[in-house]
């Protein structure tokens, strides 16, 4: 069967989007690839796709238990035969997956990286023709990138037992170049064709708010804002507060870390997928690869320790290409917490590379430029101008010339400096609000001439600045754990009058509107023009209705992007309906008739004008 059909009758597309053909045309003539694509932009489908072209099994290495489920469910409604092998299967339950594994049942078997070499792995892996090996979430296989999972080095070895050497992909969303150069090596793809895409979600608003009460601006976010979303909190005692919190508020939410139970993990899980629970409060311990389609938010509760951590969570957010609403509330104790851990476990090589890549993170939350600019160069891609549609591009905040008082900061770091002394924020402090004590008085800090230079501004204000001028280059942080300050030549730009220094007013209210939100492709307020919201609420309550019945979560049945694109062309026949993105011939069978029913039923002249979802 051709690929182009194999596209449209299994997955119910009409073509690919950026990428997808050129992997899929390498990985079916034989050749290794390497994809980096952010989430949503339809890396599984480039060994979905293949596996159903190529002879024999394709062994898809997945991480997380979670996620194979969720895979396996939405290409079994698809009509295409998987299955996945990991701990949470009875006896009886995988003795029935390897035997349907050996008697050609299955096409796609997911199979998670710990289980590679058991012997009845290896076992089954000698006895079927497999032609194709997957590894998604592939920057686990290396110690430079922030999910570093030993038993993803097992991948090669696997590779090497099997009677004839499969062809192997790689795929991953976040990957800076050298974990890129990892993987490969690593790995030891053979002359791979490697594609990166890009990792820009235009779909996607990003925001930093800095609220003095965090869990009231979460709570009056969650009222302004529709839909189900992912809060992420640094530490395990955090989510399950602000779970708690928003349970007793009347909200509908689930807790999830990795010190409860897996029934629990697993319930709630589904609760979220089933979207019994309209919010999942979790730690870092969830969502790597959460295939929930639908997610219209991801909210950081506290900072994460790097950026890759911080763009891979708020990346489940919007994967079916609507917009969402990626907000990360910002503290500095945040940034003390993410210390504490850091220092708590690795060696002081690891320790450093941490602490330089919380700096990162650090800058991103400080940065008054551009938030889609400052993770796209962090990735390597070159980005021209603004993006418009983010939290800093859209304003709705003032700033304040504080160069004078930057001015200050830098010349008590170079004063000390000089005495070929460095010291933390702490003693910069003291020294710059004129606070005499034993440990100033003995150093003699009390003698420099920026000695009380700051007396009249409070503690809060000039850790504010110091942030500033270390994320932007001018105060260097040492990479142990009492971050000392030095300047950097970039520093004379500043204290010869040169650069300007601002610092954003965060106040309650915005000074002035925000832009008006930039609509995202395949929105229902698209360039295509608007669709009626009442019709799209009964096609929503059509899709819940069979999913219950069906026992899946509603996006398995249509995405929400799917019954857009309903309104949009209204189709009238089965043959309409094919034209429908994300419909193909399992689903128009299973749901053609239900689905068409409705919308043959309302007309565009009689629907009330007043219907709102």
């Amino acid at each position: 069967m051709p690929i182009t059909r194999i596209l449209k009758q299994y997955f119910g597309y009409e073509e690919f989007r950026e990428g997808q053909a050129e992997i899929i045309a390498a990985l079916t003539s034989g050749r290794d690839a390497l994809g980096v694509m952010p989430t949503g932009a339809g890396k599984s489908l480039c060994y979905q796709a293949p596996a159903m072209f190529l002879p024999g099994v394709t062994l898809v290495v997945s991480p997380l238990i979670s996620l194979m489920r969720d895979q396996v469910q939405a290409l079994s409604a698809n009509g295409v035969p998987a299955a996945f092998i990991n701990s949470s299967l009875d006896g009886g339950q995988y003795a029935r997956v390897m035997a349907e594994a050996r008697s050609g049942a299955r096409k796609i078997i997911y199979v998670a990286p710990e289980r590679l070499m058991s012997p009845s792995m290896l076992d089954l892996a000698r006895t079927l023709p497999v032609s194709l090996v997957a590894v998604d979430e592939a920057h686990c296989i290396s110690q430079w990138g922030q999910d570093f999972r030993p038993s993803y080095l097992d991948i090669p070895r696997f590779v090497d037992e099997l009677p004839k050497r499969p062809v192997v992909a790689a795929f991953t969303a976040t990957a800076t170049p050298r974990v890129r150069e990892d993987i490969l090596l690593t790995l030891g793809l053979n002359a791979p064709l490697v594609v990166t895409t890009g990792f820009d979600r235009p779909n996607l608003r990003f925001e930093v708010r800095r609220p003095k009460d965090k869990y009231a601006a979460l709570t009056e976010f969650l009222r302004s804002h529709e839909g189900s979303g992912i809060v992420y909190c640094s530490t395990r005692k955090e989510a399950e507060a602000v779970a708690g919190k928003l349970a007793a508020d009347g909200c509908s939410a689930a807790r999830y870390h990795a010190g409860l139970s897996g029934e629990e993990r697993g319930r709630s899980q589904d609760d979220f997928l089933f979207d019994r629970a309209r919010v999942i409060v979790a730690t870092n311990a969830f969502g790597m690869g959460i295939d929930k389609s639908d997610v219209r938010f991801v909210v950081h509760y506290n900072m994460p320790q790097n950026v890759e951590s911080y763009y891979q969570e708020a990346g489940r957010a919007g994967r079916d290409g609507l917009p969402a609403d990626c907000v990360l509330f910002y503290a500095r104790r945040d940034v003390n917490t993410a210390l504490f851990l850091i220092n708590q476990s690795g060696n002081e090589d690891e320790k450093a590379r941490n602490r330089r890549l919380l700096g990162q993170m650090e800058g991103y939350c400080e940065t008054d430029g551009c938030l889609r600019r400052f993770v796209l160069e962090y990735f390597g891609e070159r980005v021209e101008g603004d993006c418009g549609n983010c939290g800093n591009c859209d304003g709705g905040f003032a700033v304040t010339d504080a160069t004078v008082d930057a001015q200050k900061i830098l010349s008590c770091v170079g004063r000390m400096n000089k005495q070929n002394r460095a010291f933390g924020f702490a003693v910069i402090r003291k020294t710059l609000q004129g606070k005499r004590d034993e440990g100033i008085a003995c150093r003699k800090l009390d003698e420099l001439p920026t000695f009380g230079a700051m007396k009249d501004a409070s503690a809060s204000y000039i850790r504010r600045l110091f942030d500033k001028l270390a994320a932007q280059g001018y105060i260097a942080l040492s990479d142990d754990s009492y971050r000392t300050a030095s300047l950097t030549a970039r520093a004379r730009d500043v204290l010869l009058g040169g650069t300007s220094v601002t610092l954003r007013d965060d106040g309650p209210e915005p000074t002035k509107p925000p832009r008006p939100r930039q609509t995202a492709p395949g929105s229902s307020k698209g360039a295509e023009g608007a669709v009626s919201e009442g019709l799209l609420a009964r096609l929503k309550a059509l899709r819940t209705d069979i999913a219950r019945k069906d026992g899946v979560p509603a996006f398995v049945v249509f995405s929400d992007a799917a019954l857009v694109d309903m309104c949009r062309k209204r189709p009238r026949t089965e043959e309409d309906f094919l034209n429908v993105s994300g419909v193909g011939q399992v689903k128009l069978k299973r749901y053609g008739r239900q689905f068409l029913g409705l919308l043959n039923g309302v007309g565009a002249s009689s629907e009330p004008q007043t219907d709102r979802q």
